[in-house]
């Protein structure tokens, strides 16, 4: 099993949006290395079999190449872009949703198989480690039943228990362990970030927060940094400044319109700081993007 058999699989099964027939897999190739993109990270499982790619979160760069892999156990607002991919060498990837029932079900029926473990700390959000043979030798599996359209419902879940399995006792268990526990510190501040994204727009007060999270403030305050790299604020910055790109790509709103609908209050500090993360001013990005459309 190997990395050269992965890639040629997902080069022969990649769709252009990435999906796939089985539910939570995803294929991408990247002939060309593209600007960055903004984007929410989901909680996924991302392996590179060729090329390279950075996840940028806050001040944080996040660099994985072929052979590694990154988690993100958290949904985080991300910027990411493939750096090394042409067209004779494109980037080309494999994604699994993480999702946080399937891990719970598979610490409940085999908690006497992990090793003692101590998980009382947050996480950070988004990991990257080198990926195990075994595990490339699953993912090769998986998408292997993109062509067994007979076995595809029976062995996918059992796939996907696997490469979670592997996860779990991995340098990134941790992470992924505690995205299983409705009681983890992981999962407070997976509850609070969740809360922000669908309330972004809104006034918020980290004490209030910190309630919603079952935490003292100051605990709430450290576990949020620990896990999203950011203070709660400029989380909410981020999902503001991430949405309103959003919006200038697919309205003609004019940029004052558009910084008031996603909660500034003022259209000077939003094009400060929209120019900021992205590098150019909101009017200028959004003549660009519609240019490109």
């Amino acid at each position: 099993m190997s990395l050269e058999e992965l890639r040629g699989l997902i080069i022969r099964h990649a769709r252009d949006d990435d999906t796939t027939l089985i539910d939570g897999v995803l294929l991408s190739v990247a002939p060309v290395a593209a600007p960055p993109s903004a984007h929410p990270s989901g909680t996924c499982l991302a392996l590179i079999a060729q090329g390279a790619k950075r996840i940028v979160l806050g001040d944080r760069a996040f660099d994985y190449r072929e052979g590694q892999y990154l988690v993100a156990s958290v949904d985080l607002p991300v910027t990411g872009q493939f750096v090394e991919a042409s067209r004779d060498r494109p980037a080309v990837g494999f994604g699994l949703t993480l999702r946080p029932a399937v891990i719970a079900e598979l610490l409940l029926d085999h908690a006497d198989a992990l090793a003692p473990r101590d998980d009382r700390g947050a996480p950070l959000g988004l990991t990257v480690s080198d990926a195990s043979d075994e595990l490339i030798d699953a993912a090769i599996r998986m998408v292997r039943l993109l062509e067994r359209p007979r076995d595809r419902p029976v062995l996918a879940p059992m796939i996907e228990r696997e490469i979670l399995w592997l996860l779990i006792n991995s340098d990134q268990g941790a992470a992924v362990r505690q995205l299983g526990l409705a009681d983890s510190s992981l999962s407070h501040v997976s509850r609070v970030a969740r809360w922000i994204r669908d309330h972004y727009a809104e006034r918020l007060r980290v004490e209030d927060l910190a309630r919603m999270s079952r935490l003292s403030t100051s605990a709430f305050h450290r576990s949020f940094r620990a896990v999203t790299t950011m203070t709660p604020i400029q989380f909410q910055k981020q999902i503001r400044l991430h949405q309103a790109r959003l919006l200038l790509a697919t309205r003609s709103d004019d940029v004052t319109r558009i910084g008031l609908a996603v909660g500034y209050d003022s259209v000077s500090q939003f094009s400060r700081e929209y120019r900021r993360l992205f590098g150019v001013p909101p009017s200028e990005d959004a003549a660009r993007m519609r240019g490109a459309e």
